[in-house]
């Protein structure tokens, strides 16, 4: 079986940078996939991308050594069973607040007796091996985002679920969950960067991965210092909104439009 890059990295030590893809797109795809990111991840659960979308979007990442993940919409197992048989190298997976939800999430990626996914990776076959049935299970990586409150108080139970290969932290929806603003690049006196970090330690204590999504690379950076594994910034749409507000600010005057704080 192809051998997950990524996993490798963080395994040894080495941060992902991670890209981030919003738009229905296979240009925009395969424009990010050339840019140098070490993955990219089909947002289906805040983008515009459903799986008509997704599924060429996967082809066109395949063409380059850009490792294809995939953020579903919900914790439902028809849908993260059917993104894996398109090829997809890794789920994360949104609003995991317990130990039996985590569970739920890890079954459904996992072949028996580890799970339940049913057999038939139709093009995770021509993607990843002949063999992709042998070493599915372990290669294929699997983040249970943490951003509600309940996991809060349940951080240990939800990552020491085996089969949990990391956490990923969103943290607009982290916020909203203590009371706080939406956004991302919390700042160090607010209450949303204390959790950034106990959920940080937490993770390290049960050795598996951790990953968050950045506004910018100079928290992105920040936030590999502190330990972070696998770092987010931004997304295909959001670079595309500011690198034509720059150009327009530079020939008309600054403009007055406010950067969304979503993803």
């Amino acid at each position: 079986m192809r051998i997950n890059k990524i996993k490798k990295m963080m395994t040894e030590g080495k941060p992902v940078i991670n890209g981030w893809l919003q738009i229905p797109s296979t240009v925009s795809a395969e424009v990010m996939a050339h840019q140098g990111w070490d993955s990219l991840t089909i947002d289906m659960q805040h983008g515009l991308v459903d799986y008509t979308n997704a599924l060429p979007m996967l082809q066109t990442i395949s063409s380059t050594d850009v490792t294809p993940l995939a953020r579903v919409n919900w914790n439902e197992p028809g849908q993260i069973m059917k993104i894996l048989d398109a090829g997809c190298y890794g789920v994360i997976c949104p609003m995991v607040s317990n130990k039996e939800e985590a569970e739920k999430f890890v079954q459904a990626c996992m072949y028996p007796p580890h799970g339940y996914r049913s057999f038939g990776p139709v093009r995770g076959l021509i993607y990843g091996g002949a063999d992709y049935a042998k070493y599915a299970n372990t290669e294929l990586l699997k983040f249970a985002m943490i951003e509600t409150k309940k996991s809060l108080e349940k951080l240990d139970e939800i990552m020491s679920v085996p089969g949990i290969d990391g956490i990923y932290i969103g943290p607009a929806d982290l916020s909203l969950a203590i009371g706080e603003e939406p956004g991302f690049d919390r700042s160090e006196d607010s209450k949303a960067y204390s959790e950034i970090l106990r959920i940080l330690e937490h993770a390290k204590k049960n050795n598996i991965f951790a990953g968050i999504h950045n506004g910018t690379p100079e928290y992105a950076l920040k936030m590999i210092n502190k330990g972070f594994n696998f770092v987010t910034i931004g997304s295909d749409q959001r670079a595309m909104s500011a690198g034509s507000k720059s150009v327009v600010e530079k020939m008309k005057g600054s403009s007055k439009m406010e950067e969304s704080k979503a993803y």
